[in-house]
């Protein structure tokens, strides 16, 4: 399936569990190359982050902001966790009131075939019906800049995406799906589209033990089920293409190659964008960034930046911004 597939119809089968799905010919829109990581101040750094995404952009880019809910304040703010001081940005102040000029600029300009111009992915660090509420109410007030899709009965097939200049992505979190799918009215507008959820772990197990046990687990059954109109792609850690992830990977090879192009074939035969976190090569500590998703060198993520490009994933997350821009572009002009 092409990567620059954002468009997609299904034609389901109700015995999908035998019958392979059919997938009609996407509508191309741009790929989107780079999925900025944490693009957002956390512990005193990174208050450039969401800037340097922007600027180091080559067509879309995807924007992952995690979000908690301050109750005191009655908003959605950035943060990693759900310990908050009360000095972390809002939402609405740090990514929307930031794009407003671009976004309305390419509303005026109305040149569709483009768009979406910014993914916005947002991570929810909690999960409260009053967080889910403010953003859907976030989203309404920005609501002329929103790739959406109608809701329908049950979902599938998937209904076709009217574009905008933002797509805004969530996850598979508690009440998500409630929230921001079945509480709006057949013929309604969704305005973000959730993640398939990873199938159920096994209970008991240690760290280790899950790793294992999802690198080993077939790509079927990691991505068990199909898009609907409001799940639209899948996320996983880098760990479940190569045993143990960034810091236990040894060189790449052709099983590394052939599980990940596994995973991908399935998720697009299921319909679905698919994403992977999160790929790093650097030497030493990096503020702000965590050591978990360093592979240690920058040859060693080229290989597998050039690998999930080949492979067709769309969306490739990475603290490497500009790095990551400019390897594009050379790859591109080859």
């Amino acid at each position: 399936m092409p990567v620059r597939a954002l468009f997609v119809t299904l034609s389901i089968c109700a015995c999908t569990a035998i019958m392979p799905v059919a997938l009609a010919p996407p509508s191309p829109l741009p790929p989107v190359w780079l999925h900025a990581h944490n693009c957002y101040p956390d512990e005193g750094v990174g208050a450039d982050r969401l800037a340097r995404a922007l600027a180091a952009r080559r067509g879309t880019v995807a924007i992952e902001q995690d979000i908690a809910w301050d109750a005191r304040r009655g908003a959605s703010v950035l943060s990693h966790d759900t310990e908050l001081d009360g000095s972390e940005p809002t939402l609405a102040a740090h990514f929307f009131d930031a794009l407003t000029p671009e976004l309305d600029r390419a509303l005026a300009a109305g040149e569709t075939a483009a768009w979406p111009l910014v993914v916005l992915h947002l991570d929810f660090k909690s999960n409260e019906a009053a967080h889910h509420e403010a953003v859907w109410q976030l989203l309404g007030r920005h609501e002329r800049w929103l790739t959406m899709a109608t809701r329908t009965a049950d979902g599938a097939p998937p209904s076709t995406l009217r574009p905008g200049p933002l797509l805004v992505l969530t996850e598979a979190g508690d009440g998500q799906e409630r929230d921001f799918h079945e509480r709006v009215p057949v013929g309604g507008h969704l305005r973000l589209f959730g993640s398939v959820p990873a199938p159920p772990e096994a209970p008991g197990l240690s760290r280790d033990e899950r790793v294992a046990v999802a690198v080993e687990t077939p790509a079927a059954a990691m991505i068990p089920s199909a898009a609907t109109s409001y799940r639209r792609w899948v996320n996983f850690p880098w760990a479940v293409v190569e045993r143990g992830g960034q810091p236990a990977a040894g060189a790449w090879d052709a099983e590394d190659r052939r599980r990940l192009d596994a995973l991908v074939d399935r998720a697009h035969t299921q319909g679905l964008w698919i994403r992977f976190y999160t790929l790093n090569g650097h030497a030493g500590r990096r503020d702000g960034w965590t050591d978990g998703y360093n592979f240690g060198t920058t040859e060693a993520v080229l290989e597998r930046w050039d690998a999930a490009v080949a492979a067709g994933v769309e969306f490739i997350a990475t603290d490497q911004y500009e790095d990551f821009s400019r390897w594009r572009a050379a790859r591109t002009a080859r």
